[in-house]
C-alpha cells in the first residue's frame, strides 16, 4: 500500500472517531500503569469496573506493595488471569517503591523491566501518560493493520516496527487509538461491518474476509 493511501486511511479514521483516546480510567501515571497492566487479554470496560475499588483501597505504590494478595485477587476476580495479575501488580508496586521512590519511571527500558509490563503496556504509558508518540500494538491494531493492508507482518513486534516506518511519527499515537476504535466499532474480528466502513474502498481485503 502506498504511503498516500495510508495517510488517507488515517485521515478518515480520525474524522470518524474524533473521540478516540485511552478509555482506561485513571487519575495519574501510577494508576495508568496499573490499569494498562490489568488490561492484558481483557477489555477496558472490565478493568474499569474494578479499578475504582482497587485505587480507592490502594492509591499509590506503597499501599499496593503492602496489599494482601488474597484481597487483590478478590478485587480483580472479574478480570481475566486475576491471580497472575494480582501478583504482578503487587510486585510492580514493590519495585516502584524499591527502585524509583514510588514513582513510575519515564523510559521504555525501565518500564519493561517491571513485572507484567511488556512492550504494549510501556508504549501506552509513554504515549498516554507522558505525551510521547508511540504505537502500542494490541489485538485490534495487529488485526486491522494487517487486514487493511497497512502492513504485512507476522507478529506484534513486526507490526509495530512496520507501522512506525510507514506512518508519520507525529501521528503514531492518534493512529494507534483510531485503529483500536475502528476495531471495536466496525472492523471486528468476526463479521466486520464492511457495509458501513469509511475506508472500505482503500482496504486491500475490501470485505473478502466477511
Amino acid at each position: 500500500m502506498e504511503i498516500q493511501q495510508i495517510i488517507e486511511i488515517i485521515d478518515r479514521l480520525e474524522r470518524e472517531y474524533p473521540e478516540a483516546e485511552c478509555e482506561l480510567l485513571h487519575k495519574n501515571l501510577f494508576q495508568l500503569l496499573v490499569a494498562v497492566t490489568l488490561s492484558a487479554q481483557t477489555t477496558d470496560k472490565s478493568v474499569n469496573r474494578v479499578s475504582g475499588i482497587l485505587f480507592d483501597r490502594y492509591p499509590d505504590a506503597k499501599a499496593l506493595s503492602l496489599a494482601d494478595i488474597s484481597d487483590l485477587e478478590t478485587i480483580l476476580r472479574p478480570v481475566g488471569m486475576y491471580k497472575t495479575k494480582s501478583r504482578n501488580i503487587k510486585s510492580l508496586a514493590a519495585q516502584l517503591e524499591d527502585h524509583f521512590g514510588g514513582s513510575v519511571p519515564h523510559t521504555y527500558e525501565e518500564l519493561i523491566r517491571l513485572p507484567g509490563v511488556g512492550r504494549k503496556t510501556a508504549n501506552v504509558v509513554l504515549s498516554v501518560g507522558l505525551g510521547e508518540q508511540r504505537i502500542a500494538v494490541d489485538t485490534h491494531v495487529f488485526r486491522l493493520a494487517n487486514r487493511i493492508g497497512l502492513v504485512q507482518a507476522k507478529d506484534v513486534l513486526q507490526t509495530e516496527l512496520s507501522l512506525m516506518e510507514r506512518v508519520p511519527e507525529q501521528r503514531w499515537t492518534a493512529t494507534h487509538h483510531a485503529l483500536i476504535f475502528h476495531g471495536r466499532n466496525c472492523c471486528t474480528a468476526r463479521n466486520p461491518a464492511c457495509d458501513r466502513c469509511v475506508i472500505l474502498d482503500l482496504c486491500e481485503r475490501n470485505g473478502l474476509e466477511k
